[in-house]
């Protein structure tokens, strides 16, 4: 079971928290942590990037849920990167695709952010 989370912050109010592998009940409580402390750091536009995530369970959507609540309250948002027809389809039935923001690439979602220039690669 592969799991891997990296945080990177865009602008003084802007991260991506990409998470790679599966996101279950075992691994979700670090994915919480982490949008926690990016919120506690003062994250107000989080993307979370879910590119190279192979499996979600309800798990993580209860903390996307949570941390959009916590976002909310700060005039903040939280948006998703996601090319898998598998996962985006959780958000689809669950009726989460109407919570959040769902960009096909990580460049789309970085792009409708205020005021973050992208980095050129």
């Amino acid at each position: 079971m592969n799991f891997d989370i990296k945080t990177e912050q865009l602008s003084d109010d802007a991260y991506v928290i990409s998470l790679a592998g599966e996101v279950d009940l075992y691994t979700a409580p670090e994915f919480k942590q982490q949008l926690l402390e990016v919120i506690a750091q003062g994250g107000k536009q989080v993307i979370v990037d879910f590119t190279s995530t192979t499996f979600i369970d309800s798990t993580t959507l209860g903390v996307l849920v949570g941390g959009v609540k916590r976002l909310r309250t700060n005039d903040g948002q939280l948006s998703l990167v996601c090319s898998d027809r598998n996962i985006t389809k959780i958000f689809e039935i669950t009726g989460l695709d109407r919570v959040f923001e769902i960009h096909g690439t990580r460049e789309e979602a970085v792009s409708k952010l205020g005021g973050v220039s992208q980095p050129s690669s």
